[in-house]
């Protein structure tokens, strides 16, 4: 049985977020983002499958070697989701302030 991964539970993980954030740059092989890592290969490979997966990350072969790169539709979809969440956070934080800054002793 095949479960689809879970986005956000994909990205939860600090060490896919780093591979996302190495790669966004530029594409590269997974030997060159395992370089980055203090774990085994196959541990940054389990990482580049879940990502690519979750189509967070692109596979692009050329020549005998797959490159890993950033899918920029998939990043979108998940900012637009966030989007709103963001707007009503921002505004609280702003009323928070404005409280605080009503409130507090002047120094």
């Amino acid at each position: 049985m095949n479960l689809r991964r879970d986005v956000f539970q994909a990205i939860a993980d600090p060490t896919r977020r780093a591979i996302l954030l190495l790669v966004a740059s530029q594409a590269m092989t997974a030997g060159a983002i395992a370089a980055h890592f203090d774990t085994a290969r196959p541990t940054v490979s389990k990482h580049l499958h879940i990502l690519t997966e979750c189509e967070l990350l692109k596979q692009e072969p050329s020549g005998r070697e797959m490159y890993y790169h950033l899918n920029a539709k998939k990043m979108r979809e998940i900012a637009d989701f966030l989007e709103p969440f963001r707007a009503m956070w921002d505004e609280r934080f702003d009323k928070l302030e404005a409280i605080m800054k009503n409130h507090l002793p002047k120094p």
